[in-house]
């Protein structure tokens, strides 16, 4: 998502919690031409949120776009073997987060006279499958939140849409797939999805980026699904 906004124009912070990861998507979008500077940001606590907000500001003067898209997986299996030190985890990042940016971002948003919030929810908050109970109600959790804040916001100029995408090749996977990734696993997930593949990282990137763009400008409180068709 950091790369693909940088390029259409965007000055981008990629704020991560692993710095390193974070610092080699900015080095990318700099090698490139573009604008991008690193925060490591622990997105469940307050402090890390409000200075990511300030070092934002200080270094380009407004935020136009906030993308939540932090996220915590759950290992795929009984709703039973999750503790509850996991069971917080997934909601500290998954929901308190966007609890805590919206604290912290939206009224820059608001001063501005407008603003645009991307939140990732996922096909789990649509259509639920057993063994990840916990993290589909973070999601969940997330696309009420997203509606909500697209009506209490909308008066001001503030949209506020969400992504749904089904499983994608990104650092999470193994864990939906209950810690063992193989190509029987994987067949059985692609097997669900009508076009035949798993998401991609780009798939989302431009569906976030269309979200944020003027082309859907009159577009709020929608849980865009970017699925292949999974929850038809």
């Amino acid at each position: 998502m950091a790369i693909r906004f940088a390029e259409e124009g965007a000055k981008v912070v990629v704020s991560d919690i692993n710095e390193a990861a974070a610092k080699r998507v900015a080095d990318d979008i700099i090698a490139k031409g573009g604008t991008a500077l690193v925060d490591v940001t622990d997105v469940s606590q307050a402090s890390d949120v409000a200075a990511m907000a300030k070092n934002t500001v200080d270094a380009y003067g407004r935020i136009d776009i906030l993308v939540n898209n932090a996220g915590m997986p759950q290992r795929n299996g009984s709703l039973f073997d999750v503790d509850e030190e996991t069971f917080q985890k997934i909601y500290d990042v998954n929901v308190k987060s966007v609890f805590l940016t919206t604290k912290a971002i939206v009224p820059i948003m608001l001063e501005q006279g407008g603003g645009n919030i991307i939140n990732i929810s996922s096909t789990a908050a649509l259509s639920p499958r057993p063994g990840l109970v916990w993290y589909n109600s973070s999601k969940g959790a997330v696309l009420t939140m997203t509606k909500a804040m697209a009506v209490e916001l909308a008066p001001q100029q503030v949209r506020v849409n969400a992504l749904c995408p089904v499983i994608a090749q990104t650092g999470m996977t193994v864990e939906f797939m209950g810690g063992t990734d193989t190509q029987e696993i994987r067949d059985k997930f692609v097997s669900t999805i009508p076009l035949g593949r798993m998401n991609t990282p780009r798939d989302l990137a431009n569906a976030a980026l269309w979200l944020a763009s003027d082309e859907a400008s009159f577009i709020t409180g929608v849980a865009l699904e970017v699925d292949g068709g999974r929850c038809i």
